[in-house]
């Protein structure tokens, strides 16, 4: 197990047996020594977060624990008092392959009850206890990080949260302060921006292509920081959505994550990476294809497919890793994890003692004794049919784009393929879309320059022409009963409003999701899409 100091509870543990800790004052206890050796990046931690204090009332918890010990001093209610004996949960077999025969399923049963031979009781789980919730589900997810993972240092922890909406407001309050900026993806998640603009913080974007975030642009924005941007704070901070990016379903490769870790160490900026998708990676599309997934012999050698994470790269703790179950599991369950350094992870203690505290006893004994249960070559089986799942669903709805339209596989550019009207004549480019190589969105650019309402929007002056043009045809779309995403909720912006200056010019995007729907219903809203694409680049 890779970190060295137990999270459940303030008492140090033994040194990592991964790699020697610096040899501490012989005043520091061991925690002190190991934060210490990550103090190279205190200064990113903001003012509140280093104003913030133990909670005493979370801190006797420890003493309530020790052998023998008769407490007074807890206002906890006796289990006796909870109305609540057991719970009987039913779950599918790990090696259940939902893309083949979602309606033949295996099931095995769990209970949470005391008993022995269960990871966790409910006398446990429903009571109040550390922050970080039941030990043995946060043992079991150390373990399966390592084993999924290899972060490149051996010092790492991990604390519980609320899912990775929870986590991302919990690390922005650890590192951001009003004035400050940071740098973001071309097109970044909304709900992302929404905390950090009433916060003050400046969002920066970053060019992006078919494989994401560019690294030269990275690069390039802060070389040239001083020169171009001398009364604004240079950055410290790097959020990105890195593995079917939301909304543009980009993935980085390997070589850029290097090339871009490598670009923040020299710059000094943490990088946050909120990976949902992360199990989602999937195989190259491939028109009119199928597919095999054989159950792999060895469960784990399903993630040598998978493009490692930041955290596989980072060598000086400055990668901030959000993980959640919701995209694997159940988003209903509002548990995730936050993997960083000793220095960040203590600090996000503090915050999180007196704000959520640990997600709900419920969800953490239900998701502990099904993950104990599967075991983790189990969970990585269960992952490899969630892969195999949004494998296909991106294959339906590539194929249902391919049918609804004419598409040219072999004009491809940096925005993906082009895309025309059906029997066109492919006078106009309609869109261009790269297939999804991971995640459950596909993104469209659209080009507008054949639109004819376009360019009578752009002959009569017409301010921010490309936001307007989208926000009616989007209407146009609602009116045909088919709902996109419009790509301005993804515009960077500050303020009360999104800024006039369009993502790209002459352009509009929109985001579909292919998760969810059924195949009949997504090829129905395909064809829906482009009867109104049709009709928009026809009107006179």
């Amino acid at each position: 197990m890779s970190p060295s100091i137990d999270i459940h509870t303030s008492q140090p543990a033994p040194a990592s047996t991964h790699a020697p800790v610096k040899a501490a004052a012989p005043t520091l206890s061991a925690e002190e020594a190991l934060r210490a050796k990550f103090m190279h990046l205190e200064h990113h931690i903001n003012s509140l977060s280093r104003q913030r204090a133990p909670s005493p009332l979370k801190d006797i918890l420890q003493f309530m624990r020790l052998d023998g010990m008769i407490s007074l001093a807890g206002g906890l209610p006796h289990p006796s008092l909870f109305p609540f004996d057991s719970v009987h949960v039913s779950t599918y077999d790990s090696a259940t392959r939902m893309a083949e025969n979602p309606t033949d399923i295996a099931k095995v049963d769990i209970c949470v009850e005391k008993q022995p031979g269960h990871s966790t009781d409910l006398a446990t789980a429903l009571q109040y206890g550390p922050f970080n919730g039941i030990k043995p589900l946060m043992d079991w997810m150390t373990t399966f990080i390592e084993r999924a993972f290899h972060p490149g240092y051996p010092e790492w922890q991990i604390i519980m949260d609320s899912g990775s909406t929870d986590g991302w407001a919990k690390v922005a309050n650890l590192l951001l302060e009003d004035g400050d900026t940071m740098l973001v993806e071309q097109h970044t998640y909304p709900s992302g921006q929404a905390l950090w603009i009433p916060m003050g913080v400046i969002a920066v974007p970053i060019d992006m292509d078919l494989d994401g975030l560019i690294p030269e642009a990275l690069a390039r924005t802060l070389d040239t920081w001083e020169a171009e941007r001398p009364h604004q704070r240079k950055p410290k901070v790097l959020y990105c959505v890195p593995v079917g990016q939301n909304p543009t379903g980009s993935t980085l490769t390997a070589a850029r994550k290097q090339a871009i870790y490598d670009i923040c160490v020299r710059h000094d900026i943490v990088i946050v990476e909120d990976d949902p998708y992360y199990f989602m990676q999937l195989p190259t599309y491939r028109p009119n294809s199928k597919h095999a997934f054989p159950p792999p012999s060895d469960p784990f050698a399903f993630l040598g497919e998978m493009v490692p994470p930041f955290l596989h790269y980072d060598r000086d703790g400055r990668v901030i890793r959000l993980e959640t179950v919701s995209k694997t599991v159940a988003p209903g369950f509002r548990t995730g994890f936050i993997i960083c350094n000793p220095l960040f992870h203590e600090r996000l203690a503090r915050a999180t003692e007196v704000t959520t505290q640990a997600p709900s006893g419920w969800s953490q004994a239900i998701l502990c004794e099904l993950l104990h249960t599967w075991g983790h070559d189990g969970y990585i089986r269960w992952l490899a049919g969630i892969r195999e799942t949004y494998a296909v669903r991106r294959d339906w709805i590539c194929d249902s784009i391919a049918s609804h339209f004419d598409v040219d596989w072999d004009d491809v550019t940096a925005d993906g393929v082009a895309v025309y009207a059906k029997n066109s004549g492919r006078a106009n480019v309609l869109f261009r879309f790269v297939p999804p190589a991971a995640g459950m969105f596909l993104w469209l650019k659209l080009d507008l320059s054949g639109n004819p309402t376009y360019r009578r929007l752009c002959a009569a002056g017409a301010p921010a022409a490309e936001d307007a043009w989208a926000a009616a045809f989007w209407r146009e779309l609602v009116a045909a009963r088919v709902l996109l995403t419009p790509g301005t909720y993804y515009k960077p912006w500050q303020g009360t409003s999104v800024a006039d200056a369009p993502a790209a010019p002459g352009h509009a995007f929109f985001r579909l999701a292919f998760s969810s729907t059924p195949r009949e219903e997504l090829d129905e809203g395909i064809r829906r899409m482009a009867d109104v694409f049709s009709a928009s680049w026809a009107s006179a």
